[in-house]
């Protein structure tokens, strides 16, 4: 009797790349993405009440073209995770599992996530004065 050394589960080399796992692997990558961003805001919040030396480092460079990119990022991960978190909520309750639905949800997931980010920074710069 001949064994055959297989993977012990399903991974990226057994399965053809889909939407659905393309989008699945960002919601997990956005995810830490806010949990790494939450760190950017605590290090603002903590040098806010540190004192005006301690928040200006920090403004200095959050308002930096690495920290205005780094927010950005952080902006679109918010939004994309909060997209996907409702399109899977949907299949939670059972609802958009076939394939067409799938893949117009993903589409719908990903622009959205896109628009958001760019209406919250346009608005912000509308608001702030960039």
């Amino acid at each position: 009797m001949q064994t055959t050394r297989r993977p012990l589960s399903p991974h990226l080399q057994v399965y053809r790349w889909q939407w659905t796992m393309a989008l699945s692997i960002l919601h997990r990558m956005t995810g830490v993405a806010l949990a790494v961003g939450t760190l950017l805001f605590a290090w603002w919040l903590i040098a806010a009440a540190a004192g005006p030396e301690a928040y200006a480092g920090a403004q200095g460079f959050i308002g930096s073209w690495l920290g205005r990119l780094l927010l950005f990022g952080w902006t679109f991960a918010l939004f994309y995770h909060l997209a996907n978190g409702i399109r899977r909520l949907g299949w939670d309750a059972g609802w958009g599992f076939e394939l067409k639905i799938a893949e117009a949800t993903a589409w719908i997931v990903v622009a959205a996530a896109a628009i958001l980010t760019l209406v919250a920074w346009i608005a912000g710069y509308a608001v702030l004065g960039g």
